[in-house]
């Protein structure tokens, strides 16, 4: 089968691939750690924080499969990211929400970058796709910044009290 210059044509900017499997890679490393996150809280019977943590780590998967096939589908080439360095040990459940919004923080900073690198390559498909993570980003961190006031709120309470209190998904 003969292929033609304009099958082999990306529609991704090559500078906006990079950048955005980078961001898989990204969004695979937060999975991996909210699935340690989830082992802890399942460790010490904290059922809500366990369901919520199981969840977030799916979700940051589907994040990254999002990712991933549009790069296949845009003409370009999606790698399979390794994850090192996930944290398994915390102290505390209030540390693994910090460290969660930081997570989110980080992977929203990260977005702007591909969505910025997109615009400056005039690569209008991409910045379009990069807006729903965009929105996405503003409700993830949201969701942490909600759970800490929690436990500003419940301060000195039983820590299975504020599990209880903390969203299942």
């Amino acid at each position: 089968m003969k292929t033609t210059a304009v099958r082999k044509q990306m529609t991704i900017h090559p500078e906006v691939m990079d950048v955005l499997n980078e961001q898989i890679g990204m969004e695979m490393h937060a999975s991996a750690s909210y699935l340690a996150m989830a082992s802890w809280c399942d460790q010490r019977e904290l059922l809500n924080s366990k369901s919520f943590f199981y969840k977030q780590a799916e979700e940051e998967r589907e994040h990254a499969m999002k990712i991933f096939e549009f790069i296949n589908d845009a003409g370009g080439a999606a790698r399979s990211p390794e994850v090192h360095n996930v944290n398994n040990d915390f102290e505390s459940l209030r540390e693994i929400f910090e460290r969660s919004l930081e997570q989110e923080i980080n992977v929203t900073q990260s977005i702007y970058k591909c969505f910025k690198k997109a615009r400056s390559v005039d690569d209008f498909a991409s910045e379009v796709f990069l807006q729903w993570f965009v929105n996405e980003q503003v409700e993830e961190e949201d969701t942490m910044r909600s759970i800490l006031d929690v436990f500003d709120l419940m301060e000195g309470m039983p820590l299975k009290m504020i599990d209880e209190r903390l969203p299942k998904e």
